[in-house]
């Protein structure tokens, strides 16, 4: 089969995915399903996996080397293990992005993406930016009828990530009160809208890039920044003293750090983009009562959660197609923000 691999990591992210033929996935264990790849989601994960920020947490010594990218994954089954029952070959399917145990402690209160015995397809393992894709049964979704994997590949990740944040800030969000989104990109634009479905909130969107911005008004936005030096200023204006909750899509090149100054006295921060450092004095912890916390994908009940609102129109994907073969060229796009929301890549 067709498959774009990585060979090394480069901080530089001057290498490029080397697309040739590899065997086809096999199965070897009962509960193992070989899914035909319909589209596989380009994630900021797989840049900073390029980058090699993964490297010291998953592959220290370089051992996995090379493997297929891709854990944004959606298809149709192709083959079942001896032990599968409730998908067939042909049903399409969107994939958890991890592969999990199901009888570890966390897997059986349902936090999937905190399985103690957990894999990630992708990142050292084997991922969906190929024409085949191995995986599990506990991971799979049947897609609602007349849904496509291309509308809904990078929901597998991006989409629960963004979910399973604007869900939690959903709680603390009641009418009249105000969320900041900082980053319109493939995770913030699925959070406008599952704010707008979860929440009586205001929402203010904040993107330096033209493209974003349009976006996030299209998707109903309250209020739309262009995150410029005045930002912070700006932003309490509009609020009365600042937001109620701020979701930082980025994580890095400073707004990590612009993040928690957009916040109300006892407002909280959910940090879902990685990459940058945190520093706050504490004294502003303190005296301001404000929470800094983090985010991770979501697990496979909320997946099923998004699949129903995306299957009732109320959340979509807004997404720009490329072919496998054109998959550095998707990078580079991503790289320099040449595309709006998601990359999608199709074998």
């Amino acid at each position: 089969m067709k498959a774009a691999r990585l060979y090394e990591y480069d901080p530089a992210m001057n290498v490029k995915l080397r697309i040739e033929d590899i065997p086809s996935p096999t199965i070897t264990k009962p509960d193992e399903v070989i899914v035909k790849v319909g589209a596989a989601g380009l994630c900021r994960t797989d840049l900073h996996i390029i980058e090699g920020v993964w490297q010291g947490i998953m592959d220290p010594h370089g051992a996995l080397l090379p493997y297929v990218m891709g854990h944004e994954n959606a298809g149709w089954v192709e083959d079942v293990g001896s032990a599968v029952t409730s998908v067939k070959p042909g049903d399409a399917v969107i994939c958890h992005p991890l592969r999990t145990c199901g009888i570890c402690l966390n897997c059986h209160h349902g936090h999937d993406m905190h399985c103690e015995h957990s894999q990630f397809p992708g990142l050292g393992l084997n991922g969906g930016f190929a024409e085949y894709f191995l995986t599990n049964e506990r991971s799979l979704i049947k897609l609602n009828t007349n849904i496509a994997p291309l509308d809904v590949a990078p929901m597998a990740d991006a989409g629960i990530t963004a979910y399973r944040a604007a869900k939690r800030a959903a709680k603390m969000l009641p009418p009249g009160s105000y969320c900041a989104v900082l980053g319109v990109g493939g995770l913030g634009h699925i959070a406008l809208q599952v704010l707008r479905e979860m929440s009586g909130c205001r929402t203010i969107a904040i993107d330096r890039e033209p493209g974003a911005r349009l976006l996030a008004k299209q998707l109903g936005a309250d209020f739309v920044l262009d995150g410029g030096p005045d930002l912070i200023e700006e932003l309490k204006s509009i609020t009365g003293g600042g937001a109620h909750v701020v979701i930082d899509f980025v994580g890095e090149l400073g707004v990590e750090n612009i993040c928690w100054r957009l916040l109300r006295k006892g407002g909280e921060v959910i940090v879902v983009g990685y990459g940058g450092t945190i520093q706050v004095p504490t004294l502003d912890l303190v005296a301001n009562e404000i929470k800094i916390g983090g985010s991770l994908v979501g697990d496979y009940t909320e997946l099923v959660e998004l699949m129903e609102l995306n299957a009732d129109g109320k959340v979509t994907m807004h997404y720009t197609q490329y072919k496998l073969d054109d998959i550095n060229t998707a990078i580079d796009d991503f790289k320099n923000r040449r595309f709006t929301g998601r990359g999608v890549i199709v074998p």
